[in-house]
C-alpha cells in the first residue's frame, strides 16, 4: 500500500511538472490564434475569445515565410544527410578499423569538444571568406559536415558491434565498403535515427551560424526570418506566436514520431563501450 501510494505521488509530481513545462508552449498556441491586441490584455487570456487564422494567414501573404520555410527544410534535410554520411563513417572507423594513431587521434578529438563551438566562427568565417563561400548554401552547411559529439556518438554504438561478424564478412570476401553499407549500417539503424534527429533540431533551429554567413535575404531560415519579423512587429504578440508556431511544429512532430528509435539509440549509443 505503501509502495502504491509513493507511486501515485511520483506521477501526480510528473504530471504537474509535465504540464509547467508544456503550458508555454500550450499558451504560444493559444495566442496564435488570437485576435491582434487580446494577448495584451491583462490579465492574459488562457484560450482565444473568437479564434482566428487570420495571423498565418498573414505570415504568408505579406512576408516570405514560406520561403523561409523551405530554406530551413532545405538546409535541415542536407545537414542531416551529410552529417549521417561523414560521422558515421568516422565513428566506425574510430570502433573497428585499425590504423596508426587512432587512439591518439579519437583522444584529441574528445578534448576538442571543451571548446566552444562559437569560439570557432570567426577562423571559419575567415576561411569561407577566403574561398568565396559566404552567402552561400555551401558555407552555411559545412559546420554539420563533420562534429565530434557525432562521431563519439557512432563510434561509442558501434563498438558493441562483434568484430567475429565483420572478419567473417572479410573471409567471404567482402570489401570494406561493402561490409559497411550491407553489415554495419543496419546494425547502427538505432544510432542513426538518434543522429539525425539530433542534426536536424540543430539545423533547424540553429541562428547565430547563418546569420552570419548568410547577407542575401531570400536566403534567410525560419529562426533569421522570425527575428527579423519581431523587429518590424513587435507590438504584434500574436502574429510573432503563429511565426514561433511554424518554427517550432515540424522538429515537434518528427521528434514524436522517431521518440522511440531516438530513446533506444541514445541510452545504448551512452553505455556501450
Amino acid at each position: 500500500m505503501r509502495q502504491l501510494w509513493r507511486g501515485s505521488g511520483v506521477n501526480i509530481g510528473l504530471s504537474f511538472l509535465s504540464m509547467f513545462a508544456l503550458f508555454p508552449l500550450l499558451w504560444m498556441l493559444s495566442v496564435s490564434f488570437m485576435v491582434p491586441g487580446e494577448a495584451s490584455n491583462f490579465p492574459p487570456p488562457l484560450l482565444p475569445e473568437h479564434p482566428t487564422l487570420a495571423n498565418y494567414i498573414k505570415l504568408f501573404e505579406y512576408s516570405s515565410m514560406g520561403r523561409n520555410f523551405l530554406n530551413s527544410l532545405f538546409v535541415a534535410t542536407a545537414a542531416t544527410l551529410l552529417s549521417l554520411t561523414f560521422n558515421v563513417a568516422a565513428g566506425y572507423a574510430f570502433a573497428k578499423l585499425e590504423f596508426k594513431g587512432r587512439h591518439l587521434l579519437f583522444r584529441g578529438l574528445l578534448s576538442a569538444l571543451v571548446i566552444p563551438a562559437q569560439v570557432s566562427m570567426i577562423p571559419l568565417f575567415l576561411m569561407l571568406k577566403g574561398m568565396g563561400l559566404v552567402n552561400s548554401w555551401i558555407g552555411v552547411l559545412i559546420p554539420f559536415v563533420a562534429s565530434i559529439f557525432g562521431i563519439f556518438l557512432v563510434r561509442q554504438y558501434a563498438l558493441s558491434i562483434p568484430t567475429e561478424l565483420i572478419e567473417s564478412a572479410r573471409i567471404e570476401g567482402a570489401s570494406e565498403l561493402c561490409i559497411f553499407r550491407s553489415v554495419v549500417v543496419p546494425l547502427l539503424t538505432p544510432i542513426l535515427i538518434t543522429l539525425g534527429l539530433f542534426t536536424f533540431m540543430a539545423a533547424w533551429n540553429d541562428f547565430l551560424w547563418p546569420l552570419i554567413v548568410l547577407t542575401d535575404s531570400d536566403k534567410y531560415t525560419l529562426p533569421i526570418a522570425l527575428a527579423s519579423l519581431s523587429r518590424e512587429h513587435v507590438q504584434d504578440v500574436e502574429l510573432m506566436m503563429a511565426g514561433a508556431v511554424i518554427t517550432v511544429t515540424p522538429v515537434l512532430i518528427l521528434f514524436l514520431m522517431l521518440q522511440r528509435f531516438y530513446m533506444s539509440g541514445n541510452l545504448a549509443g551512452s553505455v556501450k563501450g
